[in-house]
């Protein structure tokens, strides 16, 4: 397997086919680079070079003990980039991934970056605190560690049929095969990283970060997204990076890249070519 060995040892696995412009996609929690498979499939055969990696503790990356946090999770992004020497590159990242890659560019600089889209993603902030009144509360994120705690296989069942992919709405037609896809991908990482991991996507503040960011920004999420709520995260967002443009979806749920993909990859194809 295709893996590179960070500074303090984490093995970290990653997906690189193709040539032509990079475009490197960073995944949501707790999944693994396997989540991208679609649009993965979809540049490729657009003629670019695509890039994934399994994030620490998840996939078939190293299931460390510690370093569940942003500053790692950028730290080991910049790894892969650098060590495929990746230049120009196209950075998308979905849900927690978006996180990573606002983190990566304000941490790393853009010097290695041409555009970055943040597709249903945590920033700015997803806890509740007093800056950030229209945040979830710190009770929701508790939930979903005693779940994880409890039995983490019956709530990796859970999370996709009903809220992820919106299979819990009326007249919604659940997708065995995703739902078993996400569950697939989420017990192959490790229990530890996923607990910790909460803390790193919901109690990470990314204001900063995007005020950093200079290069061209693509903010996509679903005004039903009942993860990461459209209102105090895709359009604050693209209020704080320095050249941003926000697309609503009307009805698309979190996880749009997989069932929404015609019209994600579609979307996304347009903004690089811009």
């Amino acid at each position: 397997m295709p893996t590179i060995t960070t500074t303090d040892g984490t093995e970290i696995f990653y997906k690189d086919w193709g040539t032509g412009q990079p475009i490197v996609f960073s995944h949501g929690w707790p999944l693994s680079a396997d989540d991208w498979d679609t649009q993965m499939l979809y540049f490729l055969d657009q003629g670019y070079r695509v890039v994934a990696a399994d994030r620490r503790g998840h996939g078939r990356s190293t299931q460390t003990g510690d370093g569940h946090d942003m500053d790692h999770y950028a730290d080991d992004l910049a790894a892969v980039v650098e060590h495929l020497d990746l230049r120009d590159a196209l950075h998308v990242g979905h849900s927690t991934g978006g996180g990573e890659v606002a983190h990566y560019i304000a941490r790393h600089g853009e010097s290695r970056v041409a555009k970055a889209v943040l597709i249903s993603a945590v920033p700015p902030l997803m806890v509740q605190t007093d800056a950030n009144p229209g945040g979830l509360p710190l009770s929701v994120f508790d939930g979903l560690r005693a779940q994880l705690a409890a039995n983490r296989s019956e709530f990796y069942r859970a999370l996709p049929a009903g809220p992820f992919y919106g299979f819990n709405r009326d007249g919604a037609t659940p997708s065995e095969a995703v739902i078993q896809n996400w569950w697939r991908q989420g017990m192959m990482g490790g229990a530890k990283a996923h607990y910790d991991g909460i803390a790193a996507f919901s109690e990470t503040d990314f204001t900063e970060d995007l005020k950093k960011i200079t290069v061209p920004v693509l903010v996509m999420h679903g005004d039903d997204d009942q993860i990461v709520p459209y209102e105090d995260a895709g359009v604050l967002s693209v209020e704080l990076v320095q050249n941003g443009t926000l697309k609503i979806y009307p009805g698309f749920p979190h996880g749009m890249p997989t069932t929404e993909a015609d019209t994600i990859n579609a979307d996304l194809l347009e903004f690089f070519r811009s």
